[in-house]
């Protein structure tokens, strides 16, 4: 992990392949439990955890960073109900990422960025938790059915 991944932002178009792509490198290499599951949330926690052991660069990272955000997102678009859209200029000078996840009640969260911030803030800031206290969701089982 953290190799020469993608670190570009692909847009809101290509954001499901492009989650999947990452995630049959990923666990090709590792055998992690990626099943899009809101408990695999924690999985990417502890990956992220692990990725601050040795306190590298975030650019060093920033590929696997940008997989793992886009995953997460995958999981809140399956899981309750969101869909990827292209940030606007407001957006993405907020939430320095080109795209996240609008709910189907008209907010718009940032997993890319979450991802990032558990990086660089540590435990504190758990994506796990931003699904448990995400609001704007659908019931898991409206949100499968999309």
């Amino acid at each position: 992990m953290g190799g020469d991944e993608r670190t570009t932002l692909p847009t809101a178009a290509v954001m499901r392949t492009f989650t999947s792509e990452f995630v049959a490198r990923l666990t090709a290499r590792n055998r992690l439990p990626l099943d899009y599951s809101v408990a695999s949330l924690r999985i990417v926690d502890l990956i992220v955890d692990g990725l601050r052991h040795n306190r590298p660069q975030r650019a060093q990272v920033a590929g696997t960073l940008l997989g793992l955000g886009a995953y997460t997102g995958e999981v809140i678009v399956r899981r309750a109900g969101g869909t990827w859209v292209d940030f606007d200029a407001a957006q993405r000078e907020l939430f320095r990422q080109t795209v996240g996840i609008r709910m189907p009640d008209g907010r718009v969260w940032n997993p890319l960025g979450k991802v990032v911030n558990r990086f660089e803030e540590g435990r504190e800031e758990s994506v796990e938790r931003l699904f448990l206290l995400l609001h704007g969701r659908l019931p898991e089982e409206k949100a499968l059915c999309r």
